[in-house]
């Protein structure tokens, strides 16, 4: 016997979330299917949140070794055990929200048996059937694994076993170059580890401002780490007692207690058989979706890190509330979307509009203005060494096109961009308003003032100062 409802969701991350939440509150009967034990997807329970917790937990033990002497840290049980409280906490506050808007949370495997017909393995072998109007597929993605790297999740790691170490290994080599990468990079770096982060390509986070990819590299090695460009992986293998064996092409041989690899994630389609359904894959295995998260099967909607990227917590929550609305028949709101990005690395780094690089290729000769963080008087306070706020404008210096951020609070710091980029604000408003005083936002009147500064205008004699 199958159950109705008007909206499955098959996936607990941000995208089902929000999804499943938007359908209920317009008073839609929503069921969520997680096979997991607890709600949250792997957001929650093994990237986003868990992630950052240990990031912000090694910051502090950083910062506490600039006035203490510096301790070798090798057990990693305190730091994870913070960890697994942040996790239990966001756990039980979706938990609360899904009851609160009454969403029905169902624990099992799902697995399409048509368009709008899908069967349910819970725990225990029970099958529960269920058919529903519309269906959301936000199943989220897993590590990709490189086939000439054999995974044990024991001595060679993915992005989510290495959150199961009991203890910090003396040395990690990174492979990849990408936002996870850096991220567990710059942190284990940060906590006393030897790391050596390997690419095939010439420097990381290759999507960035290049300066600002420069500035990470300068601020990781300065802190211990080794980043290897140019190079290709050969073999890897372990060895007892002696750890991780590396090769290159170019016949370099690496050395490391772990090995984790971060070469990029891959949509999370096992066992969902989607056969069963008209949707259409990507050549890379991505659900193809149109502008309003349709796929190419009328009744099936695709969210989230399964439709590739920009593969953000933060856009997948969007998705899913844009995707809910458009089955609902309600229009989005008219309006200039900009998604930041935010990269919770040792320093952090986060960007939103035009590179310099995409402003040259436009604009030819755009204006950059520069604030470094010690120069500004919270960022002296802070003792804040590294960062710096980078500020680029068309070549008259009116229109501002873009602004990139690298040091500790960036991914805060660069709302103030993003909403000066969404409501197309002038780079003078940064001039002209005043700020708290002593904040790093004031960064961004000193890379305004900068800009100002670059602009050859003759003087007004009624000109305002």
């Amino acid at each position: 016997m199958e159950e109705m409802c008007d909206f499955l969701v098959i996936g607990s991350g941000p995208a089902g979330q929000k999804a499943a939440i938007q359908g209920a509150k317009e008073g839609r009967s929503v069921i969520m299917v997680e096979s997991e034990p607890n709600v949250g997807g792997m957001c929650v329970n093994k990237g986003t949140i868990p992630s950052k917790a240990l990031r912000e937990a090694a910051l502090r033990l950083q910062n506490a070794k600039q006035i203490l002497a510096r301790e070798q840290i090798t057990e990693l049980q305190p730091l994870m055990s913070r960890v697994g409280a942040v996790i239990s906490g966001h756990n039980s506050y979706i938990k609360a929200q899904l009851v609160r808007n009454g969403v029905r949370w169902v624990r099992g495997k799902a697995r399409f048996r048509s368009s709008q017909a899908v069967e349910v393995t819970q725990p225990g072998g029970k099958v529960l059937r269920l058919r529903a109007k519309t269906v959301f597929i936000a199943t989220g993605s897993v590590p990709r694994h490189p086939p000439n790297i054999a995974v044990d999740h024991e001595h060679i790691l993915d992005s989510d076993s290495i959150l199961s170490m009991n203890y910090l290994p003396s040395s990690l080599v990174v492979i990849g170059a990408g936002v996870i990468a850096c991220e567990y990079a710059s942190v284990f770096s940060a906590l006393g580890c030897e790391v050596t982060m390997v690419d095939r390509y010439d420097r990381p986070l290759g999507f960035i401002d290049q300066e600002m990819s420069a500035r990470f590299v300068e601020a990781f090695e300065a802190d211990g780490g080794r980043f290897l460009g140019n190079s290709i992986v050969s073999t890897v293998s372990y060895e007892p007692l002696i750890g991780v064996n590396v090769t290159l092409e170019d016949g370099t041989s690496l050395q490391g207690e772990k090995l984790l690899v971060a070469q990029g994630r891959v949509s999370n389609l096992n066992g969902l058989n989607v056969a069963a359904t008209a949707i259409t894959l990507s050549d890379m295995g991505l659900v193809v979706v149109d502008k309003d998260y349709r796929t190419s099967d009328p009744s099936i909607y695709a969210i989230g890190d399964v439709i590739g990227p920009p593969s953000l917590a933060s856009a997948a929550m969007e998705q899913g509330r844009w995707a809910a609305c458009n089955a609902l028949g309600m229009p989005r709101r008219a309006g200039e979307v900009s998604i930041p990005i935010g990269i919770y690395a040792i320093p952090e780094l986060s960007s939103v509009g035009l590179s310099e690089e995409e402003a040259v290729s436009t604009y030819g000769t755009p204006l950059i203005g520069y604030a470094e963080f010690k120069e500004v008087a919270r960022g002296l306070i802070a003792g804040i060494e590294q960062g710096v706020l980078k500020m680029i404008a068309d070549p008259s210096g009116e229109r501002l096109l873009g602004v990139h951020i690298i040091g500790e609070g960036a991914t805060e710091l660069i709302h103030l961009g993003q909403m000066a980029l969404v409501n197309d604000m002038q780079v003078d408003s940064f001039v002209d308003q005043i700020f708290n005083f002593p904040t790093l936002a004031e960064a961004y009147r000193v890379a305004a003032l900068q800009i100002r500064g670059q602009v050859a205008a003759d003087p007004q004699p009624d000109a305002a100062c």
